[in-house]
């Protein structure tokens, strides 16, 4: 039998961009990590509030960040066609749906509730690759997700109040990223449009917050400036997480993305002092077994492929 090719050795330009690649993504699952100190400082605003000043000054900074690095406006006018903008639209609702959950569980002390949702979210990501896209489903892919079922299950046995936390949060994200493979906009101005579609709702929210004397924008300068942050860290580790997909294999963004919810979890525990049970732990447990093995599946077919 011929003997495979050897795969190249890596330039010093290609070891450089990785390097780039892993500080950039390690850098956007540890700002999404540490997330759940933010919304607390918000306080007295409510979800609704902080929510809307996240669509408006998320656009703004996507905004600026886009003219700063000069980046073309040409997939406009593609992603604003009669076929793209359904969409588009789409994409906004289930973005909104997924913040205002995150923020309003963060707020209620359900963070290991939603990191959880973030364990479950690549396998959620699997089972709609098969029924929306197709795909075919690895042993491992398939036993991974049978391992996070079960999980979930028994942490449903005795959590009902707080899982469908995780599952809103698992299922909004995972159908934002099935529906973004429609809209065919890069990452930031993919959230650039999902900002400018529920602009109008944030700013007349907003306006109706100011004129029944519940704006707490006017609070303080310090209060201002958190609710102006939270809009802000929104885009910034979007734009972390561009720079990595480009310069990074798949497998290695796949690990990448349980630094996140880890972080959360251990913040629940710990700064938020969540109490976790026994069937929780026993389930999460299962949860992270089936993660191990999806991405186990994922490396194995990244090899593969080379």
């Amino acid at each position: 039998m011929p003997t495979p090719p050897t795969p190249p050795t890596p330039t010093a330009s290609d070891l450089a961009e990785r390097s780039r690649g892993l500080a950039a993504g390690v850098g956007a699952y540890v700002i999404w990590g540490f997330f759940p100190l933010l919304f607390p400082l918000l306080k007295p605003a409510e979800p609704l509030e902080i929510l809307a000043h996240r669509i408006i000054w998320s656009l703004v900074a996507v905004t600026v960040t886009m003219l700063l690095l000069r980046q073309s406006w040409g997939w406009l006018r593609q992603a604003l066609t009669r076929e793209r903008l359904p969409w588009v639209l789409a994409a906004a609702v289930l973005i909104g749906v997924n913040w205002l959950t995150y923020i309003w569980a963060v707020n209620t002390n359900h963070v290991v509730e939603a990191s959880l949702g973030y364990f479950i979210n690549p396998l959620v990501n699997i089972v709609l690759g098969v029924v929306l896209f197709g795909e075919r489903m690895t042993r491992g892919g398939r036993l991974g997700t049978l391992l996070a079922a079960a999980g979930v299950g028994i942490i449903a046995w005795e959590n009902w109040a707080g899982l469908w936390v995780s599952l809103v949060l698992a299922f909004s994200f995972g159908l934002y990223g099935a529906v973004k493979k429609r809209a065919t906009a890069p990452a930031l101005g993919g959230l650039f449009l999902e900002s400018a579609v529920l602009l109008p709702a944030a700013l007349a929210y907003w306006a109706w917050l100011a004129s029944t004397g519940g704006n707490h924008f006017s609070d303080s300068p310090a209060q201002a400036g958190l609710l102006v942050l939270g809009g802000v860290l929104t885009a910034i580790p979007l734009w972390l997480f561009a720079v990595a997909a480009r310069r990074l294999p798949y497998g290695v963004v796949g690990i990448l993305q349980y630094l996140g919810p880890t972080i959360q979890f251990i913040l629940g525990i710990t700064v938020f002092g969540q109490h976790v049970t026994p069937s929780y732990w026993a389930g999460l447990a299962l949860v992270w077994a089936g993660s191990v093995v999806y991405l186990r599946s994922v490396f194995a077919r990244a090899r593969a492929h080379q």
